[in-house]
């Protein structure tokens, strides 16, 4: 009763304020039309009677009972290979006693500005049957394609999710817990065992479950060295671009639901109920450094080795770019850089920077907006909002996709009472997708781009500010200011580094995702990583490294412009830190 009692207080309090109320209704329909009706749309369309015998008919088949076997083991095998990787450098990064740190963690950034097929093509360069280092060094034609090279691609491309999460988690365990096991006769390794990995199970656990999300989700990768190796994401995709089944790739969309959305919810729930403490006020002591020369030698002998793969990697696709044809003629060439400028890429290039530039700060404010409802106000289906916008980043991309063909290939409206003979309708939602789309797709494109961005800010945004005191905002509403206003000069400046990571993030993801637009482009939108895809899907690998190159360096210059533009401090804020 209590509780009910104090839910309806924040809602009355919540509707005194206009612009509050507005933008909560904004937040609630904004989840609803652009998340979770496509998600319905798209289970609803299974459901239909050709969708129910296409369910007996998949699952009953041999073939497709491997192709959902596949799916799942690839995503196992990334999500332990990336998590390993990630725990290696995050271990290294922090505990170990080793040269170099600044290189390892800018080498494991790199994967997060490149788009999906890099990887894959320049591993298919180095290690397939005439690869520069199968075929080349070592003499041997080896088939990469498959479950092998999907693995490496996946796991390189990754691990930088779990880097981040182990780094953070090693950096805020408590000193004094690693003294007090040292000092009672623990060794290094039994320290190693029964202190620090049981301090971050929580995180093993998160970034297992996140990298078999990502993994089994993918496209880009799966359609460049799958191979015969046959995933469902691929099978969405030849059923809408090559079959033009709509109900079939509806059908094999809610197949990949079932364990993305299992594994997200899993996730939720372990990080909900997960409650390791390690640090309780400031930390005390020192951390401790390995310096045992065997041990710390063998993991940094590692870490550069991965280091020196990542880097071989990007090697190709800078000389594969400059080239005449890589590994055959490598006379300097500027024409791939010259057909994507000056001929057809032009105009991808334009559209994906324009598309990403708009989403950007949208994806941000909407994260920092849903954040603050979520953290700082009490109303009935709060947990529903934050639940309901991270699907937008556990759902496959090629789901919503799917859901976004059925929902807005046609406009929505709603017919007003007779006038005479006609009978006027209001278009609700204009049609989005498809040919005739309203700014040809763009919009459409546009809200996938955000819908797929906006978890990342809110995350960023819940965990800042769990860490605010709410005396601060309280105070400024005490003193008259309305929410609007505590919100952006109060609250938003508090948040600037989850805002800031939340811009990094957003115009990254939009830059290079491909999975989640695939079916959404038309000839008049045109984007940098289907054009990647479909150069590479040709054989020119050349113009596909361009295209890679020109895109890398593009959010390049982004990350630095938004760093110079909003992740500088106020003297204000400086100093209300040092007062905090």
């Amino acid at each position: 009763m209590l509780t009910q009692n104090r839910y309806g207080a924040e809602i009355r309090r919540i509707l005194q304020d206009p612009i509050l109320t507005i933008s909560l209704i904004f937040v609630i329909l904004f989840v609803f039309v652009a998340i979770i009706l496509p998600i319905l749309a798209m289970i609803g369309a299974s459901l239909s009677e050709e969708g129910r015998e296409l369910f007996g008919h998949y699952l009953s088949t041999n073939a497709y009972q491997s192709i959902i076997f596949n799916t799942l083991v690839m995503g196992v095998t990334v999500a332990a290979a990336g998590t390993a990787i990630g725990f290696l450098f995050a271990y290294v990064q922090v505990k170990v006693n080793v040269p170099f740190k600044r290189f390892m963690h800018l080498i494991a950034l790199v994967p997060i500005i490149s788009p999906p097929f890099a990887v894959a093509t320049a591993i298919i360069l180095l290690f397939g049957r005439n690869g520069l280092i199968s075929k080349g060094i070592f003499g041997v034609r080896y088939d990469i394609y498959g479950l092998v090279g999907l693995t490496l691609a996946l796991s390189l491309s990754l691990f930088t999710i779990a880097y981040l999460n182990f780094k953070g988690m090693l950096q805020a365990l408590d000193p004094s817990l690693e003294e007090a096991a040292t000092n009672l006769g623990a060794s290094k390794w039994r320290t190693f065992r029964t202190v620090i990995v049981p301090m971050l199970l929580p995180g093993f656990a998160a970034s297992f479950l996140l990298l078999f999300v990502e993994a089994i989700a993918d496209l880009g990768n799966p359609l460049v060295l799958g191979g015969n190796y046959e995933v469902l994401a691929t099978r969405v995709y030849i059923s809408v671009i090559g079959l033009h089944d709509s109900t079939a790739a509806a059908v094999f969309s809610v197949i990949l639901l079932v364990p993305s959305l299992t594994v997200f919810i899993i996730q939720r729930y372990w990080v909900g109920r997960s409650s390791v403490v390690s640090v309780t006020g400031k930390p005390t002591g020192t951390a401790q450094q390995i310096n045992h020369p065997v041990v710390r030698w063998s993991l940094f002998g590692v870490v550069m080795l991965i280091c020196a793969l990542i880097i071989a990697i990007y090697a190709v696709i800078f000389i594969g770019s400059i080239t005449k044809v890589f590994g055959v003629n490598y006379e300097l060439t500027l024409d791939h850089f010259n057909f994507v400028i000056n001929g057809y890429g032009s105009e991808a290039m334009t559209d994906t920077t324009t598309f990403a530039i708009i989403a950007t700060p949208l994806a941000g404010i909407l994260g920092m907006l849903i954040a603050f409802l979520v953290v700082r106000k009490a109303f009935i289906g709060r947990g529903a909002v934050d639940f309901g916008t991270m699907l937008g980043i556990a759902v496959p991309g090629t789901i919503l996709g799917i859901g976004y063909l059925l929902v807005f290939n046609n406009p929505i409206t709603i017919a007003l009472p007779f006038v005479g003979d006609n009978v006027p309708a209001i278009t609700l939602i204009p049609k989005l997708t498809g040919g005739r789309a309203v700014f040809g797709g763009a919009l459409a494109i546009v809200i996938v781009y955000i819908v797929r961005s906006t978890p990342a800010a809110l995350r960023s945004g819940v965990a800042l500010l769990s860490q605010i005191d709410p005396a601060i905002e309280e105070a400024s509403i005490s003193l008259g200011a309305d929410n609007a206003l505590t919100f952006r000069k109060i609250t938003l400046p508090l948040i600037r580094p989850a805002f800031l990571a939340g811009l990094i993030y957003a115009f990254a993801r939009s830059m290079t995702t491909i999975s989640a637009i695939v079916f959404l482009t038309t000839p008049q939108t045109r984007i940098m990583t289907q054009q990647i895809l479909n150069e590479t899907e040709q054989g020119r690998y050349g113009n596909a490294f361009a295209y890679c190159v020109i895109l890398i360096g593009i959010v390049l210059v982004a990350i630095g412009i938004l760093y110079m533009t909003v992740g500088s401090s106020t003297g204000a804020e400086r100093s209300l830190e040092g007062g905090t």
